[in-house]
């Protein structure tokens, strides 16, 4: 791990923000058409997270054709794009929006077509607006053999990081929903 990753002297414990999901909940997507997390990508991972113990999250993603590199394994950017999904999924526990920093990722084994990857992700520390934190991806279930980990950096940001950076019709679109809880949620998780 780098040292970009390692919380430095005076990082504090996670706080599991009181208004949290409780722990089984499904988080559900913030946003239809995130590649990670939505249900309007007809190739996306459609990562189904639930909130766990603690500061921590489960999910699952099933590994299909549409997601190979190599000829029936996964592609490592899928599977590096599942941690970082699953990681994102963090900030619904702090309550906080947050955006990737930094992602380092270990490959170990590979992931066939057809396999269920059990994720696995929690905070480790705060610090200021850095929120450390690590994932791991097993095969043959939750305590099954760790095909992919990742240590991750996320920066609290406000919404105008996506207002300000986002392609103006998505924005608008979004902004336009009328059921209030989507709107608010298109925001909230890394994108």
């Amino acid at each position: 791990m780098s040292t970009a990753l390692t919380p430095p002297a005076g990082a504090r414990p996670p706080v599991r923000h009181p208004e949290a999901p409780a722990p089984g909940e499904l988080l559900g997507a913030h946003y239809a058409h995130c590649f990670g997390c939505g249900g309007g990508q007809p190739h996306g991972l459609h990562l189904e997270a639930r909130a766990g113990e603690g500061v921590a999250v489960t999910a699952e993603f099933t590994v299909t054709a549409d997601h190979q590199g190599a000829p029936g394994l996964a592609h490592g950017g899928v599977l590096a794009t599942a941690l970082d999904e699953t990681l994102g999924s963090l900030g619904w526990l702090l309550r906080v929006i947050a955006v990737t920093g930094r992602l380092e990722t270990d490959f170990s084994r590979p992931v066939p077509v057809g396999t269920v990857l059990h994720l696995q992700a929690e905070v480790t520390a705060v610090h200021g607006r850095k929120i450390y934190s690590t994932a791991t991806g097993r095969i043959g279930g939750p305590d099954g053999p760790v095909a992919v980990r990742a240590d991750a950096l996320f920066i609290e940001v406000k919404v105008d990081h996506f207002i300000d950076n986002g392609r103006p019709e998505e924005i608008r679109a979004a902004m336009a929903d009328p059921d209030q809880v989507r709107r608010s949620r298109a925001f909230e998780v890394n994108p």
